[in-house]
């Protein structure tokens, strides 16, 4: 099963390879991975995506907080967050077939970002599975290339994570 995990950690060099190591040295797989400073810049939040079960979330959490730079860590359960990713795409599109492929980026609410005489970029936000089931429906058409963000997620409601509010507030 897929687990997310949000990462509050201090906004200094070298954090995101000391997290991405620990993964690496423990032997866990990192499906998605994403970076980027709160509302204090002096803290980032990283989001990692893992497949696994929940023992293995257990030991990732202890393991992350062994980590100084470390500020928070929590488990977000898939009922209780948001997660969205970013994802443009490229693909064959002559005069011809065109019109079918902007109906596609029509129903799955995408845009197209650039135009050229023989392809059409188009970026999708979404699930997971929205981004992928595109992808696949763009696929008979000649998806020449694809770029994926990694997955950012957000907690239902009003809890929040901590330390991201600037020292002004």
């Amino acid at each position: 099963m897929r687990q997310t995990l949000s990462v509050l950690v201090e906004n200094r060099a070298g954090v995101l390879a000391r997290v991405a190591s620990l993964f690496s040295r423990r032997g866990f797989n990192i499906d998605s991975l994403a970076v980027g400073t709160t509302r204090n810049p002096a803290v980032s939040r990283i989001t990692i995506c893992v497949e696994g079960d929940e023992n293995l979330v257990d030991q990732i959490v202890k393991q992350l907080y062994k980590l100084q730079d470390v500020l928070m860590v929590r488990h977000l359960p898939p009922d209780e967050h948001f997660t969205r990713e970013l994802v443009l795409v490229k693909v064959r599109a002559d005069a011809a077939r065109r019109m079918e492929i902007l109906q596609i980026v029509s129903i799955f609410r995408a845009h197209v970002v650039d135009v050229s005489p023989a392809t059409l970029t188009i970026e999708a936000t979404g699930t997971t599975d929205k981004t992928g089931a595109l992808v696949d429906m763009l696929d008979p058409y000649g998806v020449l290339e694809v770029v994926r963000a990694g997955a950012i997620a957000i907690e239902r409601g009003e809890r929040t994570m901590g330390p991201t509010q600037t020292k002004e507030e």
